[in-house]
């Protein structure tokens, strides 16, 4: 039986208490896109799909929110599975969900499926731009384009003291985001 996104999300808040439904949803598409950049297979098979919010398991979100959060998932995860929810903890997971929103909302597998899409609806993220994508370790695929490639600490450092720097609900801009981060 394939993996389900309610299984990855029971180990992520089982090592991020207090996770929250935002933080959860792009911690979910930060693992189906690493997980498809190394093995070339989705880690679960529910859609992400672009959301105002950023991307979100649109599936689970409607379980959680007609039932009890955090329901337990029932599968047991193999060692690649759980490598690669290991590996975007250690990469994202000091980062808030804001944080991730602004990321991901700078990243081509959301912005393709943004593109005229209406506000409060949805579209699904491709799987195959993802992929890609996550293949490059986000960089760019033209070699011309000198946008630098992410760890968690040059994130870190990059979103460091970005709450003080806006207003309430304001992200921060990803242009000034990736000035900060060449600096």
């Amino acid at each position: 039986m394939p993996t389900a996104a309610r299984d990855v999300a029971a180990i992520l808040r089982s090592r991020l208490p207090g996770l929250g439904t935002k933080k959860l949803h792009k911690m979910l598409y930060y693992c189906q896109g690493h997980h498809l950049a190394t093995f070339g297979e989705p880690l679960f098979g529910e859609t992400i799909s672009a959301w105002d919010m950023g991307p979100v398991v649109g599936q689970l979100w409607y379980e959680e929110r007609n039932g009890p959060a955090g329901a337990p998932g029932g599968a047991e995860l193999d060692e690649a599975e759980l490598n690669t929810i290991g590996y975007v903890l250690s990469r994202y997971g000091t980062l808030t969900g804001t944080d991730l929103e602004v990321l991901s909302h700078g990243e081509p597998p959301w912005a393709e499926a943004n593109r005229g899409r209406l506000p409060r609806t949805s579209a699904p993220i491709s799987l195959d731009v993802m992929r890609e994508y996550f293949a490059t370790g986000g960089a760019p695929g033209d070699a011309e384009d000198d946008e630098p490639a992410l760890d968690s600490a040059d994130v870190s450092r990059w979103l460091a003291g970005a709450a003080d720097r806006r207003g309430p609900d304001i992200p921060d801009d990803l242009d000034a985001l990736r000035a900060r981060l060449s600096a």
